[in-house]
Order: structure tokens, then C-alpha cells, then sequence
């Protein structure tokens, strides 16, 4: 074979893409601040030589303690382009937590934009990391980065290590997530592709970047030559101010931000001049949610992923042949997980044994997984890779129907899943419902031990800002539209504890009873 006919696939290749093609299209806007694709191109290339000069080579680990910022964005590029591997950390974790993952990913250098700049300095000091500050009072990454000459480092094998996302450890100590240089070129095409990206998209960063390094839109929107818009900090007021101002065309978010952005006050000013396109994923978002969203001027598309598929490896493809249902039936048919990505291979829902369930909209099996945009395994952890594995497959722990039309419609995480009397309860069934009443901002149902029954539903519900409901009422509204025994035994009302990327923390509301 010619040797003109391969040449390995890696993400940063849009960049220099971009900075050729559209050199003076503005590619970043964090603030006051405006880059042009030209600009964010030289910064990531002085960016490989500055990490050269701290004597980071091929395979070395760069931590990454940001906002979301241009420099975020930046070290999505120039890390990978000088051979070394990427570990973007949450922020929402505390010093120790950040400390016993960069140990356990042997990283060298960490770059915190100066936000974290304290906890930076607290991370720094424990493991002797070299530590470099962006922004603010203490900054000296603009200095090194004005001072360095670019040593990029070609990528030869598209297979090579990328990037360590650590999982957010609800279940037990983080794990990091491996990501490889073609798992994530093609995901971020498939982000571009799926989203309807072009030159015209303004791209709002609601999602945190360090979280499946944005799902992988840090390079989806760089390959579709699209503008970013940086937001340092979820504000809902915010928000809506740029969506307002800014002429936003997309945002991705969890559902429990999207709840928040309806019920925010902005939400009640001026309609928006354009329709926006926002993905959600994280957990199920209720039908009533996407309706709420649609009443706003936004267009939900369902996504569904792990940090082990380098973010949504599945969508909600949207039917032209369903725009004619009724309300209701497309808010619910919006609701489900969907089909597999362009560039992921078809899911599959499996039985314990391993076989698939029948595609009856009913049998409830495990998701399974594989692909181009799944981990290469867990760092360091062979036992934890073997763990999901079977027979070739990613055993996600998501229990789902597939429906006859092959789209997957998930019933609950397998821990999550409530066993009352021999029946099977689907908290997210119940959470739907609960959703449907309009005092209700959010809820999550969990099973606690039953003397009689072995275990019962309990309901956790965060209500709306001003907005009253009593215990019974919500029982009702729920015996209203499901079977009994699905109903909550007891509701608190109560804010939601959640993880450090914003998922609700079931475990520590199932400990709250015991």
C-alpha cells in the first residue's frame, strides 16, 4: 500500500485546519477576550514548546485545573500536539481528591487558570508538581507562553494515548478513562456532524470542558470552524443574557442545568431571536422538561454516553416524519436515548447472560457497547477494564428497552433499579412523573429498606422557587398516572446533593434513611 493512503487520525488537525483555511475568523470569545483561529493556532503551537521546556515529552501526563476558558481550549490542542497526554480535572473536586488523581496518573506539570489558583498552589505543594497560573494576580503562563518556540510532536500512531478523564467515583475511587488520538477525531466529527455545526455556529460553554473534554465539542467546534463562547461558571442570569446578546446557536447541558435555566426569572424576557439547538445528556431529561425548553425558543436532542464513550455515543435522531404527532407523543418519543452515533457501531441491549432482549419496547436488558468512540480501558486498573467487559463488549450498568424501531429507551442505572414486593420500579419512571407537576423543579426517587415489602420507593423533591405542594399531593399526582405500588411511601422535600459534575447523589440520599 502507497504510503500517501494513511495518515493517522487526531483531533488537533482541525486547528491547523481552521487557522489555514479561516485564519481571521474568531474562533474563541472568553470575555473580553477574542481570538482568532489564527491566534488560538500560535498560542496552542507556543503552548508545545513551553511544556517541552518543563521536560514534558511523548506519554507525559499536563493536568489541567480550568474554567472554561481559551486556555482550556488551548491545552486541548497543544498538549495533544506536543505527544504528551491530557488530564482535564474537575473542578468541583476538593485539594486531596485532585491529589490522589494526579498521583494516580503520574502527571508533571499541572496549568490552573486562576480561579483555582489557591487550590493549584494546595495540589502543587503535595505532590511537587511544576505548576503554572493562568490569568490573574500570580499569572505566568502568558509570559511563558510569549517567551517559548513551538515543538509540536506529529502524532504517528492514532491509537496513542490522548487523554486520562477521571471518572467522578460515586461508587468507589475515581477511575481514569483512557482516550485515544482517533476515538476522538472521529467523536468530534460526529459531535460536529450530529449538532449541525458550520461557520455560522456560536457555540455557549455551558458543558464543563474538563468533563469528557467537553464531550469532545472542544474539537467539534474547532473542525467546524465555529465560534466558542467561554462561561466560566453555570449562571443561569447569565445565560439568558447571552443568549440574548451573543446570537447563540448551540449549548449542551445536564438536565438539572436545563431546569434551572427554565426556571430562572430571565427566562420570562424578550423571546429569543433565533432558536437554539441545546443536547442534553447526564441523565433522562422528562418529556415536560423538553416541552418547557420548546416554549423557549430551544430545540432539546436527547444524548446518551459515559465517560467511557468519550461522551454521547448515542442520539435521539429526530424523525422529519414525527414533526405531525401530537405534543405529548414527541416529547416522550424526544425523550429516548436514540440510535447510535455516525461513527459508533449499533448498541445493544443484553440479558444476563449476554444475549439481546427482544426489541419490544418492554424486555429490559443491560446497554452494551463498542466502537471507535469507546476507552481503550481504565489507567492502570486491568481489573476494573475486565469488570465491564464481556465478550468484547462495554457494559455500561444502564438497564433499557430497545424499541422496535431500534431506538434504546433506558429504565434506570442497574444499582438504581427498586425491587418492592417482586416488582421492578424504574425510578426514572417515577421521577418523570413527578416532574410533570408544576411545582416541581427536580426530584429523585431511591429504594429504602421494607420490613414487608423488601424495599420502597422514597422521593427526594427540590421544588420550584416559590412554588408549594404538600407530601400527599404529589402522591397523588403520581397514583394518578402510574400503578400504586410505584408510588413514593414517604416524600422530603429537600436541595439534592450532587456529584462533582453535577449528577444527583442517589447513594447518599439511600444513607439518609438508613
Amino acid at each position: 500500500m502507497a504510503s500517501f493512503t494513511f495518515s493517522p487520525l487526531t483531533p488537533t488537525a482541525y486547528l491547523r485546519r481552521s487557522a489555514l483555511v479561516t485564519p481571521d475568523r474568531v474562533a474563541v470569545i472568553d470575555g473580553d477576550l477574542r481570538l482568532t483561529y489564527a491566534q488560538l493556532h500560535d498560542r496552542a503551537m507556543r503552548l508545545t514548546g513551553l511544556l517541552a521546556g518543563f521536560g514534558v515529552g511523548p506519554g507525559d501526563r499536563v493536568a489541567a485545573l480550568c474554567a472554561n476558558s481559551a486556555v482550556m481550549l488551548e491545552l486541548h490542542h497543544g498538549v495533544p500536539d506536543a505527544g504528551a497526554v491530557l488530564v482535564p480535572l474537575n473542578v468541583r473536586l476538593s485539594a486531596g481528591e485532585l491529589v490522589q488523581i494526579i498521583q494516580h496518573a503520574g502527571a508533571r506539570v499541572l496549568v490552573a487558570t486562576h480561579e483555582f489558583a489557591a487550590q493549584a498552589a494546595q495540589v502543587a505543594d503535595a505532590t511537587g508538581l511544576r505548576c503554572v497560573v493562568a490569568g490573574g494576580p500570580g499569572d505566568e503562563y502568558e509570559r511563558l507562553l510569549a517567551e517559548s518556540t513551538p515543538q509540536p510532536h506529529s502524532c504517528t500512531d492514532e491509537r496513542a494515548l490522548l487523554a486520562i478523564n477521571y471518572t467522578s467515583g460515586t461508587t468507589g475511587d475515581p477511575k481514569g478513562v483512557m482516550y485515544h488520538h482517533r476515538g476522538a477525531a472521529l467523536q468530534a466529527l460526529a459531535m460536529a456532524f450530529h449538532t449541525r455545526m458550520n461557520a455560522h455556529t456560536r457555540y455557549l460553554w455551558t458543558l464543563p470542558m474538563f468533563h469528557c473534554n467537553g464531550w469532545c465539542f472542544t474539537w467539534a467546534t474547532v473542525a467546524a470552524g465555529a465560534t466558542s463562547v467561554c462561561l466560566r461558571k453555570v449562571d443561569p442570569a447569565l445565560i439568558w443574557q447571552l443568549l440574548r446578546t451573543e446570537g447563540i446557536s448551540h449549548f449542551s447541558a445536564a438536565p438539572t442545568v436545563l431546569s434551572m435555566i427554565t426556571a430562572a426569572a430571565e427566562a420570562a424576557g424578550p423571546p429569543l431571536d433565533r432558536r437554539v439547538r441545546v443536547d442534553t445528556g447526564g441523565a433522562p431529561p422528562s418529556p415536560s422538561l423538553i416541552a418547557s425548553l420548546a416554549d423557549l425558543g430551544m430545540d432539546v436532542t436527547h444524548l446518551y454516553g459515559l465517560t467511557e464513550t468519550y461522551g454521547p455515543i448515542a442520539l435521539n435522531d429526530w424523525h422529519p416524519e414525527w414533526d405531525g404527532r401530537p405534543a405529548d407523543e414527541r416529547a416522550t418519543l424526544n425523550a429516548r436515548q436514540g440510535v447510535g452515533n455516525v461513527i459508533a457501531e449499533p448498541l445493544r441491549v443484553v440479558d444476563a447472560e449476554g444475549g439481546d432482549v427482544p426489541a419490544d419496547g418492554q424486555t429490559i436488558g443491560e446497554i452494551v457497547a463498542r466502537g471507535n468512540d469507546v476507552m481503550l480501558g481504565y489507567y492502570r486498573d486491568e481489573a476494573a477494564t475486565e469488570r465491564v467487559t464481556v465478550d468484547g463488549w462495554f457494559r455500561t450498568g444502564d438497564l433499557a428497552v430497545m424499541h422496535p424501531d431500534h431506538y434504546v429507551e433506558i429504565k434506570d442505572r442497574a444499582k438504581d433499579i427498586i425491587v418492592s414486593g417482586g416488582e421492578n420500579i424504574a425510578s426514572v419512571e417515577v421521577e418523570r412523573v413527578l416532574a410533570e407537576h408544576p411545582a416541581v423543579l427536580e426530584s429523585a426517587v431511591v429504594g429504602v429498606p421494607d420490613d414487608r415489602w423488601g424495599e420502597v420507593p422514597v422521593a427526594y423533591v427540590a421544588l420550584r422557587s416559590g412554588a408549594t405542594a404538600s407530601v400527599e399531593e404529589l402522591r397523588d399526582h403520581v397514583r394518578s398516572r402510574i400503578a400504586a405500588f410505584k408510588v413514593p411511601k414517604h416524600v422530603v422535600f429537600q436541595d439534592l446533593p450532587r456529584t462533582s459534575t453535577g449528577k444527583i447523589q442517589k447513594n447518599l440520599l439511600r444513607q439518609q434513611v438508613h
